[in-house]
């Protein structure tokens, strides 16, 4: 697919990396040479310097027979415009745009094709918090991502000991849960993968994923490590638009503090919020905190703008008794050097942005794609279509589908009805299918599995 991406930041950098990795033709567009020299010398792909939403420089980056352009720059009027440039001069098919201010997304008509020319707005603000708010949700879990409207998650969990499951061998699992239906779609020991099987003995300190029905999703994670206590108090760092925004979100159920060091910010905050404290200062401020009673405190998030400041308030913070501390770092690099010791999750903003965009890259009829454990691996929810003649999956077995190597399909939605997968459940066509890929470099024959073939009418 030949695909445009405008802007080179953080967000356009980790797309074009992304995508360029899968055989995409790849071209970026940024004003900025040393970011387009950086991607250039990594990555397979084009650069054109200039501004984004400029006609010329559109044509330059090969608008005339692209099939996406993706606006990620840092200004939501140069994506949105680009756009309208893309669809109006060059008849691009797919256009998506990262807008951030929430001005522009209180009414959609500003979207709609004969408008903006935008098909597909993302915010990355809203898709952060979102994040957060399922990881405060189920207190314990790793990831959490949503599948067919909600109705199925699949969860990330570390299994500690003690867990009734730990030490036990995979087939047990019905015995433990009689009326649930859950599937175990990858381990992770000690960083490499496991694919599960009946036999598979789960260890303690394994990163478990499984799929689910939302509503049992507590209930599993019981199984695999002892029960959180439900999230009451939560303290933020920063009063940015994902600490608003986040408050907002948490407010009705929770108590929430917000610290933030501006104090016009810190006015603004305590009129938009109706039930959150307000505070004023530094969130690496060890007495600050201690007067706060951090030690209470049952979820600590850090989401300002720095990533130093981020994680050295979320290590203070799990260091003066917070029970879990959340960091949200930009830097990929900063991930793995903080994740699992004083910070318990680390959150990035761009594989949440990237996992939103790629189910309008894939091939074949994938309408939801999440990007697990940093990029590496990949869950997928795919609409399988046709009949037994024209598809590769549709009115056969899952033991009768050839799958990629480290695939696992978890989960069939029919309908309403949730369908844990087996080996003998058989596909039928509109099912949508969730699959886990401990490679992503198998996506592609996945996307090729579920494209329907020529006899199909």
């Amino acid at each position: 697919m030949k695909i445009i991406i405008l802007g080179a930041g953080q967000v356009g950098g980790t797309l074009a990396e992304n995508l360029a990795r899968e055989s995409n033709d790849i071209t970026v567009v940024d004003k900025n040479t040393a970011h387009l020299a950086e991607l250039g010398e990594r990555l397979d792909i084009r650069t054109v310097h200039g501004f984004a939403s400029y006609p010329e420089v559109l044509r330059r980056a090969g608008a005339d027979d692209a099939e996406m352009v993706i606006a990620v720059t840092d200004s939501d009027e140069t994506n949105m415009l680009a756009c309208k440039v893309a669809y109006t001069l060059f008849q691009t098919p797919t256009k998506i745009a990262r807008v951030r201010s929430q001005e522009y997304l209180q009414d959609g008509k500003l979207f709609e094709q004969d408008a903006l020319s935008v098909d597909l707005h993302i915010s990355p603000e809203q898709l952060v918090t979102d994040y957060i708010h399922r990881l405060i949700e189920y207190p314990g879990s790793l990831q959490v991502v949503d599948f067919a409207n909600g109705r199925v998650r699949l969860v990330g969990v570390k299994a500690y000991y003690g867990g009734p499951l730990v030490s036990r061998q995979l087939k047990e699992l019905p015995q433990h849960l009689p009326d649930i239906e859950a599937r175990v779609a990858a381990i992770y020991r000690r960083g490499r993968p496991i694919l599960p099987e009946g036999d598979t003995i789960i260890e303690a300190e394994d990163e478990v994923f499984f799929i689910a029905a939302s509503e049992h999703i507590r209930r599993i994670m019981s199984e695999l490590r002892k029960q959180d206590k439900p999230v009451k108090r939560v303290m933020l760092a920063g009063g940015g638009n994902i600490g608003l925004r986040l408050a907002k979100a948490l407010e009705a159920q929770m108590q929430v503090k917000i610290i933030e060091r501006n104090r016009d910010r810190t006015t603004f905050l305590s009129e938009q919020l109706s039930r959150s404290i307000v505070l004023c200062g530094d969130a690496a401020n060890e007495q600050l905190l201690l007067e706060e009673n951090i030690e209470d405190v049952d979820v600590f998030c850090a989401v300002t703008n720095d990533d130093e400041a981020n994680i050295l308030s979320a290590m203070l913070a799990k260091r003066l008794g917070a029970r879990k501390a959340l960091s949200l770092i930009n830097r990929l690099s900063y991930v793995d050097l903080v994740e699992g010791g004083a910070i318990d999750i680390a959150i990035s903003p761009q594989q949440s942005t990237v996992s939103a965009l790629l189910a309008h890259v894939r091939r074949g009829d994938v309408v939801r794609v999440h990007s697990l454990r940093r990029g590496a691996a990949e869950a997928i929810e795919a609409v399988a279509h046709g009949d037994r003649k024209s598809s590769k999956v549709v009115g056969r077995r899952i033991e009768e589908i050839k799958l990629p190597p480290g695939s696992t399909i978890g989960a069939v939605v029919r309908g309403d009805e949730v369908i844990i997968a087996h080996h003998d459940t058989v596909i039928q066509a509109d099912d949508h299918v969730i699959l886990f890929l401990v490679d992503k470099k198998h996506t592609r024959d996945v996307e090729r599995l579920f494209q329907v073939g020529v006899s199909f009418l």
